[in-house]
């Protein structure tokens, strides 16, 4: 597939700055199939679309506060944004996107500007990402300088929500960069679809038969990266970690052989469920990459924002709806919806083959 057939016009008036108070006031745009025009409503109105016997499916990861501001050992200014933790064998290492990459050589460091945190640097892995391993200070070297939790905290307090650049600025708030329901903190971003959702939606929905899980997803570095490729399917996908408990994959398998539908929250809930479908393993890291032809084994409708034009989350969509989506997007351009992180979202149905 050609990149430049997901281009689409996106005004700048149109990219969501602040996030819906309430959370499930925001805008939900309905897809009802190709024969039938869309209709509108609002997040908290979703119970109304949905049927007894459907599972509702959210990504439960939490944001970690990941963009560091540090001085690097030669004195200038830089930017750590740790994306994702290796392997326990790894000794501490994390995947990180870093500023100026090129003058963060291997085994130089960089403190935080709050103080707490040193970062050693490891190997180029290329387009902006370095290996850093953090030290907590005043820990000394060892299993205690990388205990999670004493990194955890030290982030707490020198760290930034990691919010896109497309946003000028941060949420007075920083929960509001968190779903309501996330648990291990994890993610380089947020999965935006999850904002929107409340407990008082999960309440309505469990009244109206509509089932609840979880998944997680560690959402990383391909929320920040562009489509540069001319094709789609040439575009590098990088891996992300999931986990689907027992307990969720058995509700998925019960709401199939009942007839019901699995809806995903989110496009990383679809990756996580689709992953499992794939591989057969409920945990690890996945690297697939979702693009038009794909075939859907488990996801029957998907809850989510509006993506940027040349992303690989609007091919994900592209191959749920077929073109479809350039209608759907027209109206919702039309409509004045919300765009993007903090805008609004839209409920697909997925194109039978």
């Amino acid at each position: 597939m050609r990149t430049d057939e997901l281009d689409y016009e996106l005004p700048e008036g149109r990219i969501a700055q602040t996030p819906c108070e309430p959370r499930d006031a925001a805008r939900l745009l309905v897809d009802r199939g190709a024969v039938t025009e869309p209709s509108d409503t609002v997040v908290a109105a979703l119970g109304e679309h949905l049927d007894p016997g459907d599972l509702l499916v959210l990504n439960d990861t939490r944001v970690l506060p990941a963009r560091v501001r540090v001085t690097r050992s030669s004195g200038g200014a830089g930017e750590v944004l740790l994306l994702h933790e290796l392997d326990v064998d790894e000794a501490g290492w994390w995947e990180a996107l870093c500023r100026p990459s090129r003058k963060m050589a291997p085994g130089s460091t960089a403190n935080s500007a709050g103080g707490h945190i040193r970062f050693e640097m490891g190997d180029d892995l290329g387009s902006g990402r370095r290996l850093v391993r953090p030290e907590v200070l005043g820990h000394p070297r060892g299993e205690l300088a990388h205990d999670r939790r004493h990194l955890l905290e030290a982030l707490s307090r020198d760290g930034e929500m990691p919010l896109p650049p497309y946003i000028s600025s941060a949420p007075e708030d920083p929960e509001r960069y968190q779903t309501t329901f996330a648990q291990r903190p994890a993610s380089a971003a947020a999965p935006t679809a999850g904002l929107h959702v409340t407990p008082r939606l999960l309440e309505d929905l469990r009244g109206r038969g509509v089932s609840v899980a979880t998944v997680e997803l560690v959402v990383g570095l391909d929320t920040f990266r562009p489509v540069t490729t001319d094709l789609v399917e040439d575009h590098e996908i990088h891996t992300e970690l999931y986990s689907v408990p027992e307990s969720t994959w058995h509700d998925v398998m019960a709401t199939r052989v009942a007839g019901g539908s699995v809806v995903a929250v989110g496009t990383t809930s679809v990756r996580a469920l689709e992953s499992v479908a794939h591989t057969g393993d409920l945990t690890g890291r996945t690297d697939l990459f979702i693009t038009p032809g794909f075939e859907y084994r488990i996801v029957d409708r998907l809850m989510t924002n509006f993506h940027l034009p040349r992303s690989s989350l609007l091919a994900l969509v592209e191959a749920f709806t077929g073109r479809r989506w350039r209608d759907l997007y027209d109206h919702a351009l039309r409509a004045e919806y919300r765009f993007l992180s903090f805008g609004d979202a839209m409920l697909l149905s997925r194109t039978q083959r």
